[in-house]
């Protein structure tokens, strides 16, 4: 078998083999050298909006909230610097297979790319991804407000990597910004509750009963809670994630230098138990083919009564205007299992993330970009005009204009602030990331809609036999 070792000696090649900035030209080293010594850092005096003034550079946005508030002030970014963008937005059912193809052909474009932290661990250890480092620290690339240090340090450390499989985030090189960031909680309609005399569910058990309770509340179709349930990655990693970790699940363990599938333990077969009957009583019919888009729409249409998902996905139907049930969605915490108290409360963390491509011809313009669309006055537009609620700077959060803003929708802040106690990437890094999660969605549907499986216990021995076979070949080496 091909050996996949990963380590991080491909972190020293890739910060050797850095290509030029601003101009276009064929590379050189990321501070302007034409060989693989690194040049001093500049000076602030150096540093002006204007020095790539001329160049044209490609980005690659995700079609969300976040990307549409940078949109919205690209003739702004243009202006200040005489940078050119040209960019794309695709929908994220195939964003990230669009995205995969132009990284892989290693040609340059796209030159900046919206990203997730879990592609962080496929995408750096490929070597598709430039290190930040050198241009955060660089006085000469970055504005002297930029102020790093503002960033809520879990959404920065969480896109910082060692490259080492099994190695949590938090060291290693910057590989990304954060957008904003995401936790999973119960949001719901709580004039639905009102009417019908509910209390908002605190434990899983409440959370199947009430389920039940509400299908089809609103008439035919609809139902008691919105979960994503396509045959993909992106079903795992938000509620169910969320509620597997609070009940004490783990992905993998390290085991002797090898990455262990812990899929087979008493906790995972119980919580993913839970979820397979939660979805056939209280899920909606055509659960295989939702996404986080179906999902929270379905709660702004009045179709669901309560949505297991990202914090910002409720929050993204309830400002003015943006749904049927606009500024009728509360927030809940994550519903506990039995025997566990709020101590135990874990929740995933997902955080909307720009990037650099190791492969652009135009870094410097693209660092450009970047600072620009993660300062402390972006990030207030954002987190208030921009709709893009969980902003990753502590100074937008602590501000007044934003705690008006998203501090209006019921119970949102607080309920944040509550999970962020144990909020955390609650996955094991490592490059297989997406090979493994979408192979643990096929178990679950088929789970939800077959009887491929005897029974759960079954279904995940099997997976664990299944994703043992994938990791097998790395190793978690120094």
């Amino acid at each position: 078998m091909k050996k996949r070792l990963v380590s991080v000696l491909l972190c020293t090649t890739m910060l050797a083999t850095m290509l030029a900035g601003c101009g276009g030209g064929d590379g050189g080293s990321s501070n302007g050298g034409g060989d693989d010594t690194k040049a001093e850092k500049g000076s602030a005096e150096d540093f002006d909006w204007k020095n790539c003034e001329g160049t044209t550079i490609n980005v690659m946005f995700n079609e969300h909230n976040y990307s549409k508030a940078v949109i919205s002030k690209l003739d702004e970014f243009e202006e200040k610097t005489g940078i050119t963008v040209e960019y794309s937005s695709t929908p994220e059912g195939n964003y990230f297979d669009k995205l995969n193809t132009s990284l892989s052909s290693r040609s340059g474009t796209p030159d900046v790319f919206m990203t997730g932290a879990y592609q962080v661990w496929e995408y750096a250890s490929a070597g598709y991804m430039e290190p930040l480092d050198d241009y955060i620290n660089d006085p000469a690339k970055t504005a002297s407000d930029y102020n790093f240090d503002d960033f809520i340090p879990a959404t920065v450390d969480s896109l910082r990597w060692d490259l080492v499989p099994g190695h949590a985030v938090g060291e290693g090189s910057q590989w990304a910004l954060p957008m904003g960031w995401e936790l999973n909680n119960l949001a719901y309609n709580k004039n639905v509750f009102e009417e019908k005399s509910l209390e908002v569910p605190t434990t899983t058990d409440e959370l199947l009963e009430t389920a039940k309770t509400l299908k089809e509340f609103n008439g035919s179709g609809s139902y008691g809670v919105a979960v994503r349930g396509t045959r993909d990655w992106a079903t795992i990693h938000p509620g169910y994630m969320s509620l597997f970790a609070t009940w004490g699940g783990q992905d993998f363990a390290i085991e002797d230098d090898k990455l262990v599938c812990q899929l087979d333990s008493k906790e995972a077969i119980e919580m993913t138990d839970y979820w397979v009957e939660l979805i056939k009583a209280g899920g909606p019919s055509q659960w295989s083919n939702y996404t986080w888009y179906e999902a929270s729409s379905d709660l702004g249409a009045g179709k669901a009564a309560m949505l297991f998902d990202a914090t910002s996905a409720g929050y993204f139907q309830n400002f003015e205007g943006a749904s049927d049930q606009s500024g009728n969605i509360a927030w809940s915490t994550i519903p506990l299992p039995e025997g566990k108290t709020e101590a135990d409360m874990k929740a995933n963390v997902w955080i909307w993330s720009m990037a650099m491509n190791a492969d652009s011809k135009n870094k410097d313009a693209a660092w450009m970009f970047l600072q620009y669309f993660t300062s402390p006055e972006y990030m207030l537009y954002s987190g208030t005009e921009g709709a893009s609620p969980d902003t990753p700077r502590q100074s937008v959060m602590d501000s007044d204009e934003y705690k008006e803003t998203v501090g209006s929708a019921e119970n949102y802040l607080e309920s944040i602030a509550i999970l962020s106690e144990n909020a955390t990437i609650q996955f094991t890094p490592q490059p297989y990331f997406f090979e493994c999660t979408t192979k643990w969605a096929e178990v679950l549907q088929d789970l939800v809609l077959t009887d491929k499986y005897e029974s759960t216990e079954a279904a995940m021995k099997q997976l664990k036999k299944d994703l043992d076979a994938v990791v097998v070949d790395l190793e978690v080496s120094e």
